[in-house]
């Protein structure tokens, strides 16, 4: 990739996608976008850190998305948001959505879509470094090595 130029750029530019008002998107797609960007990060490093059997890669992975982790990491975070922050995840975690996770508590799958939510909104907002601040010090406040 080029200097200078995200890959959200890039993806925009290949495939003609238009400027919107991020804040027009409901927080639901917010969290749909998070939920890869959140899934993305941590499959790269749990990548970069061991080259193991795919089932394994999957298996320590899927530990670290699910909806209790990111339940956990947003109630750590919580105090270190910022207002606009807290609004996105709260707008996420008060959104009614159609489907539950099958392995999670309905309190924590609404954090975990507020988490999303908040992750999809800085993601399409350009502030990767927020986002990689965010999991990094959520995780590791949870003692949650990768």
């Amino acid at each position: 990739m080029e200097e200078g130029v995200n890959l959200l750029e890039k993806i925009k530019e290949a495939f003609s996608v238009k400027e919107m008002d991020i804040r027009s998107y409901s927080p639901l797609t917010f969290a749909y976008v998070g939920d890869a960007v959140y899934d993305l990060i941590i499959r790269t490093v749990v990548v970069g850190r061991a080259n193991k059997a795919v089932s394994a890669l999957h298996k320590k992975t899927s530990s670290i998305v699910k909806a209790k982790t990111q339940s956990d990491i947003i109630e750590v975070m919580m105090p270190h948001l910022t207002e606009e922050e807290r609004e996105i995840y709260k707008r996420g975690r008060n959104a009614k959505p159609h489907t539950m996770a099958k392995n999670a508590s309905v309190s924590d799958y609404r954090r975990a879509t507020g988490f999303e939510a908040l992750i999809g909104y800085l993601y399409l907002d350009g502030k990767f470094d927020r986002i990689l601040v965010l999991v990094k010090e959520g995780l590791a406040a949870l003692d949650i090595a990768l």
